[in-house]
């Protein structure tokens, strides 16, 4: 009975993962196939007669938009973890007032609609005059990463033994010193959790981007993959080349991150 529980359990597990992934197929399908054979009934199950000029069109156009992509996120990245570890530091270990009324609205925070947060960016922006700028875009995406940042520096941070930090402060060490030199080091899967989910929350951002960024080349690749859609003509192959491509950098940050970020979600044991 054991044999067949997990047998079952494995077969059903290969089906919903074949179900989640499939999107991810025909994404990679479609940027193969031809215009021409975009409607065919049924669809090409493979792209046997394909073509790579949904690929050529990306990077011959889009790679403008990929780079203010990549920049907004890795300036995202700094912006968060800056602001968020000390943040957390803070509340972990020098118990300020107040702080579980912090974390209550740094949860109520999170769960602003985007769409009204960018309307109140517009405005701000429009009286500053910095519309159609990377760094407005950093600053909003920032917002949404800056409160998951603290929450799980907060939680990790925690868990530091407290006779670590007396003996640093026993040697002589300030507070600064103390974060810097000793909570920070110790802080590396929270520190790489916090830069992956903001890093993935900038990259795919479009709300902020479209209301934010106008055209231009500082658009981000969320917005560049409307080049290929109009009314008269939609590029599908180019879309989804545009799709498979702006995958790639999550995909990978994903793979290369999983155990750190595995460690950083369950923080509040002590790390090596």
């Amino acid at each position: 009975m054991t044999g067949k529980a997990t047998w079952w359990r494995t077969g059903l597990g290969l089906v919903l993962t074949a179900l989640m992934l499939f999107p991810v197929y025909w994404m990679i399908n479609v940027s193969f196939t031809r215009d021409t054979d975009m409607r065919k009934t049924p669809p090409d199950w493979f792209p046997l007669h394909g073509t790579v000029e949904g690929y050529r069109a990306v990077f011959h156009q889009q790679l403008p938009y990929l780079g203010t992509s990549l920049l907004v996120g890795l300036a995202t990245v700094v912006l968060t973890v800056a602001l968020s570890a000390p943040a957390g530091y803070s509340m972990a270990k020098l118990a300020p007032r107040g702080r579980g009324v912090l974390s209550f609205v740094l949860l109520i925070a999170q769960m602003i609609p985007g769409i009204i947060m960018a309307m109140g960016f517009y405005a701000i922006y429009l009286s500053l005059g910095v519309l159609n700028s990377p760094v407005g875009l950093v600053i909003a995406d920032s917002t949404i990463a800056v409160p998951f940042g603290v929450l799980i520096f907060t939680a990790f941070m925690s868990g530091i033994p407290e006779e670590l930090v007396q003996a640093a402060t026993i040697d002589g060490a300030g507070r600064f010193r103390v974060f810097w030199s000793i909570v920070l080091p110790v802080s590396r899967n929270a520190i790489v959790t916090v830069s992956l989910f903001s890093f993935l929350w900038a990259w795919s951002d479009f709300v902020f981007a479209n209301t934010l960024v106008g055209g231009g080349s500082r658009r981000p690749i969320t917005l560049g993959i409307y080049r290929y859609i109009g009314n008269n003509n939609q590029q599908w192959n180019a879309i989804m080349a545009t799709a498979v491509v702006a995958s790639i950098p999550a995909t990978v940050l994903l793979v290369l991150a999983q155990r750190y970020v595995a460690a950083g979600v369950t923080a509040g044991a002590v790390k090596d």
